[in-house]
């Protein structure tokens, strides 16, 4: 069983200071949504509100389509997994995951047997008699998926559970998570300041920046077509040129800046302070200059980070431009002191309104 989660113009004050400002969002029964951003920008506190920990100053939260309001944490179909996991260390790996149905009065048998159950579904089975002490840190985790679901929630809390863990691990360890969530259906509501995890994981990813949703969109659309310059900023890398916006026509706009006048698509309805934004894996080099959206550079550095090369390049008005080229041992990367043009399709860069507007 599973529930959808609506967050009606949900705000939450801590005297004066306001950690989640209303916020509007409907998630589906069964879906795997994260909420993604900065320390501090309110989606611990938007989960706490969800498991009941934290009232609303405003805003109603409702589970299933129930009001939430006056249930205890007890109370909700929810079940949270801290980032601490806080398994109890005396007790084994089975009677950790039976705590809950114990609380609940299920006898003994019933208790093992759920127990045993789970642990084959996160891929631990025989490790119920175990303690904790003995299990490597993804197998922490699983045990603290497993003692969560064994109470059979309809929406699971997950926040920052992977941060303490290696990357290799954290890589493996999301695979993990979305194989249980697509195999028990349940809804997943995940907290995380790591973009690679919202990403590679979720249905759907709201990014959040001072208690406010500044977009809420699959993870390719939160990518490739940002609402605005903080979650193009957070999400990803972008080489961010200040200018001015000149004629508009069919989704594109002129950008007048330092280093020329370029082409780009215009995010609908910006109004006020906007900057231009490119990727790095839109950047190219060759070594004449193109029609369009090309800039004469100098290769100042070439670092080698494995998949990918990140080439540095300063233009002759001193901006620092960076391309990320492929390593796809064709040996096509520059050199160090080599003078080139950089350039970028119109399709491939953004006019967005300014991150800094954005944050404020």
């Amino acid at each position: 069983m599973s529930a959808g989660i609506d967050l009606d113009d949900v705000c939450c004050d801590f005297g004066s200071f306001r950690a989640v400002d209303h916020v509007n969002v409907a998630i589906q029964p069964g879906e795997f949504f994260s909420f993604l951003g900065p320390s501090g920008c309110g989606k611990t506190t938007i989960l706490r509100m969800i498991s009941g920990f934290t009232e609303p100053s405003s805003g109603v939260v409702r589970i299933g389509g129930k009001d939430m309001r006056g249930q205890r944490p007890n109370q909700r179909p929810t079940a949270l997994i801290f980032q601490n996991l806080a398994l109890f260390p005396l007790m084994s790996v089975a009677d950790n995951i039976a705590f809950g149905l114990e609380v609940r009065g299920i006898d003994k048998a019933k208790r093992r047997a759920r127990a045993d159950e789970l642990l084959r579904l996160v891929d631990l089975p025989g490790a119920g008699d175990k303690m904790v002490s003995q299990l490597s840190g993804g197998q922490k985790q699983r045990v603290a998926i497993a003692r969560a679901l064994a109470v059979e929630p309809a929406v699971m809390l997950l926040d920052e559970p992977l941060s303490a863990l290696d990357l290799k691990l954290r890589q493996h360890m999301r695979a993990e998570l979305r194989a249980i969530q697509k195999r028990t259906g349940v809804t997943f509501i995940y907290i995380t300041h790591d973009q690679g995890e919202a990403l590679a994981m979720s249905d759907r990813v709201g990014v959040m920046s001072h208690g406010r949703l500044q977009q809420v969109a699959n993870p390719r659309d939160i990518y490739d077509n940002p609402a605005n310059g903080f979650v193009a900023s957070f999400v990803g890398e972008n080489n961010i040129l200040a200018g001015s916006v000149g004629a508009v026509g069919q989704g594109f706009a002129s950008y007048d800046t330092p280093l020329g006048s370029f082409r780009a698509r215009m995010a609908p309805n910006t109004g006020g302070a906007v900057k231009l934004y490119v990727r790095p894996e839109h950047m190219r080099f060759t070594a004449e200059a193109q029609a369009e959206n090309s800039v004469p550079v100098t290769v100042t550095d070439v670092a080698f980070e494995g998949n990918f090369i990140s080439v540095h390049a300063l233009s002759e008005n001193g901006t620092n431009l960076v391309a990320e080229l492929r390593n796809d041992g064709l040996g096509n990367t520059p050199a160090p002191g080599a003078k080139l043009h950089i350039s970028f399709d119109a399709a491939r860069a953004a006019i967005l309104p300014d991150e800094t507007a954005a944050e404020a």
